[in-house]
């Protein structure tokens, strides 16, 4: 296993040194007369690569490719625009509208695009329902969770009172995990009655951290939207399922004089929401943070404009990359673990 394993990290340090190689500023190409020439293209900004992959935007682009003239060409997948306008219904066309023509020109000549935010050339209300990249990876998420879950269902069934197979061998063990050591020693009695949301909030936020990492792939679990709704859901479902114990302690707290609740209660009504804020930005710090680390290491090779950088970074970036996979299931994981915690404190009984 050790073999392979090392076998494994030559090759990807050998790609990195070959792919940093081509990163100098000035390439040289073939002018198909068998003579060279030189490319010159825009300098390397490492902050706006970066930018690029963290921040949402209305095109879902996999590679960037400099033409003869320096010019850039962008390549992926075309998203759908879909903007309503006050007193005229909803206009709908290709993202591409924006990225390949300046300004866009036809019909759709009455908006502008700048930053990813799109707006009327006579300043007028509109409003942004796009699919957006971001949008495009979390539904892909859902719908990857849907099957493999469907799966599992099925394999659950074929193998009623036998060993697993397939990807039921795979995923039982975690699933076991999580419900034997988060959601049961937190919930008890309710963990039936919870457990189908907490397993779902748990693998649905793993393959978005997971597809965050694929080359090409959409940081949607580091998009401050997207943890602020697995935060308001876990708000809902802790705050909707509450007894009335839990409630008495945050108007009536045990304990207290009389005349100190006037400042408790508002206390204990900030404390509420300041839960799931905090579950909002740790995954979102974590896991942009991660991303951000990784890609500042790998824009060493184009800054410095040297092929060595590459081999030696790659020692820096291969157990990174490593380390981010393990962030990606933990973060997870402690999103589920802390949501198990919030919901058993609403609803365990008075003892």
């Amino acid at each position: 296993m050790k073999s392979i394993f090392y076998s494994f990290y030559r090759r990807l340090a050998l790609l990195a040194v070959l792919f940093s190689a081509l990163s100098t500023q000035t390439l040289l190409a073939s002018d198909g007369h068998g003579e060279s020439k030189e490319i010159h293209i825009k300098e390397y900004n490492p902050v706006e690569t970066i930018l690029h992959h963290v921040k949402d935007e209305h095109n879902w682009t996999f590679a960037t490719v400099a033409d003869d003239h320096g010019h850039e060409h962008h390549y992926g997948i075309t998203l759908p625009v879909i903007l309503y306008v006050p007193g005229q219904g909803v206009d709908v066309f290709a993202s591409s509208e924006f990225y390949h023509h300046k300004p866009v020109k036809g019909k759709y000549a009455t908006y502008e695009m700048h930053h990813e935010h799109i707006s009327r050339v006579d300043e007028g209300k509109v409003y942004d329902f796009s699919l957006t990249k971001n949008a495009a990876s979390t539904g892909m998420s859902a719908i990857i969770l849907i099957l493999l879950f469907s799966a599992i269902s099925k394999g659950y069934k074929k193998n009623a009172g036998k060993a697993p197979s397939g990807v039921q061998s795979f995923f039982e063990p975690l699933i076991v995990y999580m419900r034997d050591e988060v959601i049961k020693p937190n919930l008890g009695s309710k963990t039936e009655k919870f457990m189908p949301y907490l397993l779902t909030l748990f693998f649905f936020i793993l393959i978005n951290n997971l597809m965050g990492l694929l080359p090409g792939g959409a940081n949607s679990s580091g998009n401050i939207s997207f943890t602020m709704i697995m935060a308001v859901i876990t708000l809902l479902v802790t705050n909707l399922s509450a007894n009335k114990n839990y409630w008495s302690h945050i108007f009536a707290t045990p304990g207290v004089p009389v005349w100190l609740l006037p400042i408790m209660i508002p206390v204990e009504l900030i404390g509420i929401f300041t839960k799931p804020i905090a579950l909002m930005l740790r995954l979102f710090a974590n896991i942009t943070g991660g991303h951000i680390v990784l890609l500042s290491f790998m824009s060493l090779v184009f800054i410095l404009e040297a092929a060595w950088v590459g081999g030696v970074a790659s020692f820096i970036i291969i157990p990174l990359y490593f380390m981010e996979i393990f962030v990606a299931v933990l973060q997870a994981y402690i999103f589920t673990m802390l949501s198990a915690l919030f919901i058993s404190s609403a609803v365990a009984e008075h003892h």
